[in-house]
């Protein structure tokens, strides 16, 4: 099977965990090691998710007041790169014998969407209500509850196309394990025929959605830090879902920064498909496309 795995912000740093190199590489390990599996016996593509990544960047371009402060776009590029080496690295150690690449991948998204005038995406390390306030009225950031914390939200426009998407095709009929559209991919523009960036973060699981479905895929996996769906989270009623259609979900409420998109993303690839999207503990990723593990999305 044609596989893109999508890496939730666990596979790298967790919350509440410092943001240094060294716990990236382990967690990556160990991330490589749950997925090496699939890996061995299908055709995989790898994406990934840099908010807490972009967020830190972002701090420390603003740390020379000499130089203006780098754009979102350009910050992407900079975490598609450094979380593609961490991710390649150890495919590597873990595959030997496998061609692995990373390639830089821009997401073409629409000016008028109404994301720009409503920032939503949570980007960067969470702070305590004074401190976001603080940092709101000094930087003119937007900031949002995260569970008991604050963080910075940018806008989070829809994924249109991809445009790296014929390289992505001549690298995987070769055979090449990709890792590509990290973050969402590099928000650009289309202006008057030329590209350029703009200052947003694009959804990566709804942009995995969009891999899936423009490499014909015949598997989209929503990996997380949760072993499936739940209906009910966080109440006494909780419960996990094993299998459930795209109807039945879209009667039930999700945590829109972190579930809901990821229900979103794996309803449009089934519906659109007719083929597998499960949501389900990066661990469990060999088991969710045995049927064994996690939540399968129908259409």
């Amino acid at each position: 099977m044609r596989i893109v795995a999508a890496l939730g912000g666990n596979a790298l740093l967790r919350r509440n965990e410092p943001a240094d190199v060294s716990h990236q590489r382990w967690n990556v390990r160990v991330a490589i090691e749950a997925i090496a599996e699939l890996a061995r016996e299908h055709e995989l593509v790898i994406t990934h998710g840099n908010g807490p990544q972009v967020g830190l960047l972002a701090l420390q371009a603003e740390a020379d007041p000499s130089v203006a402060a780098y754009p979102l776009d350009v910050l992407g590029a900079e975490s598609e790169g450094m979380i593609g080496y961490l991710l390649e690295q150890e495919l590597g150690n873990a595959l030997p014998a496998r061609r692995v690449a990373t390639l830089l991948t821009q997401v073409i998204v629409e000016r008028e969407d109404p994301a720009f005038a409503h920032p939503s995406k949570p980007i960067g390390p969470v702070y305590d209500r004074v401190t976001a306030e603080h940092l709101a009225a000094t930087r003119g950031w937007s900031i949002a509850r995260d569970g008991e914390c604050y963080r910075r939200v940018v806008p989070s426009p829809e994924p249109r196309a991809i445009v790296e998407l014929a390289t992505l095709r001549l690298l995987v009929d070769a055979g090449v394990l990709v890792i590509c559209v990290g973050g969402g991919g590099i928000p650009v523009l289309v202006d008057g025929g030329r590209l350029r960036g703009v200052e947003a973060v694009v959804d990566k699981d709804l942009s995995a959605a969009l891999l899936a479905r423009t490499l014909d895929a015949d598997a989209l996996l929503l990996l997380t830090d949760v072993d499936a769906v739940y209906s009910g989270w966080g109440t006494p009623g909780s419960r996990p879902l094993r299998r459930v259609s795209c109807a039945e979900l879209g009667g039930m409420a999700f945590d829109p920064g972190s579930m809901a998109p990821k229900v979103d993303a794996a309803c449009r690839f089934a519906q659109t498909t007719g083929r597998l999207a499960a949501i389900g503990s990066l661990g469990d990723a060999a088991g969710i496309v045995r049927g064994e593990r996690g939540t399968r999305v129908t259409a």
